[in-house]
């Protein structure tokens, strides 16, 4: 164990205090951190000096440290030290201070490394909307966590800084928990039964019946309906939700040990996962249900009296058949209950088959033999399966998600191997010439060998043999994931997107667009005024602040005399407006942006170039950083992506003939290029970022039949940017775009223009009411 002594030297930065602190909680850090993790937790303390925020900030770190890194692992204290870096310049060091001291109390009651992580990144939100609320709300933290989830804090702070945005008296009273409005909302998202408070009973429960240890993890349901938000496994983890409310008379912690003990039993009895190749949803669906069944058979042999619990929640009954989803819960239940009379043939000879197979239940095997043939018979029904709303009404079972093997990906490393991948091999120039075979290799070659740098012929005429003689260099491929809304997960490096040098056209091209569209850009110069960065304001007045008011010092100083309370603020601030704004603009460049447009000799490609060139001199004149891209797709392994300016690259005659040479053909394959174009964003330090994507349809490609398939995964991408800052929003071009542009970005983030010809119009007047 590393001693305090090995650390002499950097002792010595911290004061008196902060020595002292670290003396008394040294036996503890050296206790629960690694020796990595000991040499980050004092990495962590010189980084809170180094933002001068007082010494105060320093001894609550290395106070509050080690308990963060005993409730959820020393990553968690990493994580910590990164959100306060990240906050350091919103707020002043108490609320700092305070975060940090009340992070035991968070990380205690979260219990999970990634609920953690999303607590910080609430306490950064709500800093950038309403950073005099935080104080208070920290000040009540341990009182919160005691009745909400961290969705239910989530929720009820958000609505306290919507409602409360410009009233700060108001906002503190909310924040403070002593307004009426606080207090309602805290009993509305109340929930009835907490993971973190029977967390520890619920492994003693589950180690009292097989006398084995299960891992249970707590997930926040934030972005799903609490009661149709499932349980999951996944490696040796098992998800529950981090509250339950009472359900039909049965309170939450029947209803977490029914969950905790159906997921044990998967764990329990599965010896290996169940194939999943060359079924269909449907048979999926049957055979989930039958090893639901025998994982439970065999838990209720070994324990009688645990069918008490999971009992009272099958309550299908028999009659007329509403749904498959209605029929898969008869069969459930007649599985389970031995008392339960059906009269449907299909439950009839499920249920026989089952008890038949006795001898069979431990063996996987039955299901998949008996859900095939289950679900081959279950076709003269005549009714048609769903697969996201027939789910059987069972509320205490999982996704089953932990039982299928799946042999193309390997879904818990989400790695995929293709059969045939093309690799690509950097050489030097004599492994080139005296190994290749074929200098102009094929799109399908298995390996594609790449020069190091360019190589020039002897006569040297500025052009290299890749410029006069190869093909067009593309860069190394960017691979990434896709949803399958089917099976309800994501198939990982399933796109491979190639960046592709964008064709020069002529630059001049693009200023005759400014002299064409000047009435355009004339409407456009007082709102660009009105946008651009005012500079420093002096807001006087405040509790705390960058310097004193001399004036409102003096003030007080007189009421003090004449024995008047006086008024406590006496601070300036300084604020800094500027625009904190990044902005991407993503253009759909498929083979539809050539058609001509109704009552027009102008193409959708001519007058999206137009309207992106009239952005392009908006921004540029307001001085937002922003970058230019489009794309286009041939097949989920070839989605083109052109970058016509970037956020470091000057807006000049480069970029404009860019610009002026882009062209439109294949596919939209969407999800990609949203990914892509959040890899991008993601890289800018601006707290904003913007994503503006424009299209003239939906996402489409010559691989995928399912229509919807591409519009459920440009969905799944615009919530990942969602969950990273970024705003997305789609500028359709096509008319009829309604129903499914809203279900992609949202029903606030998209705008529908029917008449394309406005289209230059339209786009820098709304870029200026986005950011404004």
């Amino acid at each position: 164990m590393k001693r305090l002594e090995d650390y002499a030297e950097l002792l010595e930065a911290f004061g008196e205090d902060s020595q002292a602190v670290l003396r008394s909680n040294w036996q503890e850090a050296a206790r629960v951190f690694s020796p990595l993790g000991l040499d980050q937790y004092l990495d962590g303390a010189m980084g809170m000096r180094s933002l001068g925020k007082g010494d105060g900030l320093v001894s609550s770190y290395l106070d509050s440290a080690p308990q963060v890194a005993r409730e959820v692992g020393e990553d968690a204290v990493w994580e910590l030290v990164s959100a306060v870096m990240k906050m350091a310049s919103k707020t002043s060091g108490a609320v700092l201070e305070a975060v940090v001291s009340t992070s035991p109390t968070a990380a205690s009651r979260l219990a999970d490394l990634e609920l953690f992580k999303s607590y910080l990144g609430l306490l950064d939100r709500l800093l950038a909307q309403v950073p005099r609320a935080v104080r208070p709300m920290l000040e009540h933290i341990d009182q919160l966590f005691g009745y909400l989830t961290l969705g239910g804090l989530r929720r009820w702070a958000l609505w306290g800084a919507h409602a409360h945005r410009t009233d700060f008296e108001a906002q503190i009273a909310y924040f403070s928990l002593k307004s009426p409005e606080a207090l309602a909302m805290l009993q509305q998202e109340r929930k009835g039964t907490l993971f973190v408070d029977i967390q520890r009973r619920l492994r003693m429960y589950l180690r009292a019946l097989w006398g084995r240890d299960f891992f249970l993890r707590p997930t926040s349901g934030d972005f799903e309906d609490r009661e149709g938000y499932r349980p999951f496994i996944e490696g040796i983890f098992i998800h529950i939700p981090d509250a339950y409310d009472d359900w039909e008379g049965i309170d939450g912690m029947t209803r977490y040990r029914a969950v905790a003990a159906h997921a044990a039993a998967h764990v329990a009895y599965l010896p290996r996962a169940i194939s999943a190749e060359a079924l269909n949803p449907e048979q999926m669906a049957v055979i989930g249900l039958l090893e639901d069944a025998r994982v439970e058979a065999l838990a209720m042999r070994a324990f009688p009296g645990i069918r008490a619990i999971w009992l009272p929640f099958h309550t299908a009954i028999a009659g007329p058949v509403a749904s498959l989803g209605h029929l898969f819960s008869r069969l459930a239940r007649a599985m389970i209950d031995p008392a339960y009379q059906d009269d449907h043939p299909w439950v009839r000879e499920g249920r026989q088959a089952f008890l038949e197979a006795e001898e069979r239940w431990e063996d996987p095997q039955l299901s998949w033999d008996l859900g095939v043939r289950l679900a081959h018979s279950l076709r003269k029904e005549g009714i048609p399966f769903h697969v996201r709303t027939d789910i059987p009404d069972i509320p205490y079972r999982d996704d089953n998600r932990y039982i299928w093997e799946f042999e193309e990906v390997d879904w818990e490393n989400e790695a995929t191997i293709l059969p045939g991948a093309q690799v690509r091999k950097y050489v030097n120039v004599m492994e080139m010439v005296n190994e290749v075979d074929t200098e102009l290799a094929g799109d399908d070659a298995q390996e594609v060998w790449v020069l190091q740098s360019e190589l020039f012929p002897y006569e040297d005429m500025g052009l290299s043999y890749n410029q006069t003689e190869g093909k067009e260099p593309v860069s190394d491929p960017y691979h990434y994931p896709e949803w399958d809304y089917q099976i309800q997960t994501s198939r990982p490096h399933w796109a491979t997107v190639l960046e592709r040098r964008p064709r020069v056209g002529d630059r001049g091209v693009v200023r005759e667009v400014l002299d064409k569209y000047k009435p355009v850009s004339s409407r456009l110069k007082y709102l660009i005024e009105a946008l651009q960065p005012q500079g420093v304001q002096r807001l006087r007045k405040q509790e705390d602040g960058d310097e004193i008011d001399l004036e409102a010092a003096v003030r007080a100083l007189v009421d003090i005399r004449m024995g008047l309370a006086p008024d406590t603020r006496i601070h300036l601030r300084n604020l800094r407006k500027v625009r904190d704004l990044g902005v991407l603009v993503l253009m759909d460049l498929s083979e539809s942006t050539n058609d001509t447009v109704y009552g027009s000799e102008d193409t959708v490609l001519q007058l999206t170039r137009d309207a992106t060139s009239l952005l392009a001199d908006a921004m540029h004149r307001i001085g937002d950083p922003f970058a230019i891209h489009g794309f286009h797709s041939d097949g989920r392994h070839d989605v083109a992506y052109y970058r016509f300016k970037d956020f470091d690259e000057a807006y000049g005659d480069v970029a404009m003939g860019r610009i002026a040479g882009m062209t439109g053909k294949l596919s939209t394959r969407m999800g990609a290029a949203l990914r892509h174009a959040g890899h991008y964003l993601r890289q800018q330090r601006q707290s904003k970022k913007l994503l503006l994507v424009i299209t003239d349809g939906e996402p489409a490609d010559i691989d995928v039949r399912d229509p919807q398939y591409l519009r459920y995964d440009a969905k799944r991408a615009v919530e990942e940017l969602g969950r990273d800052g970024v705003i997305t929003y789609c500028l359709s071009l096509d008319p009829h775009a309604d129903e499914y542009v809203s279900r992609i970005f949202g029903a606030r983030n998209y705008q529908v223009i029917d008449h394309v010809e406005r289209l230059p119009e339209r786009l820098p007047m709304l870029y200026a009411g986005l950011t404004q």
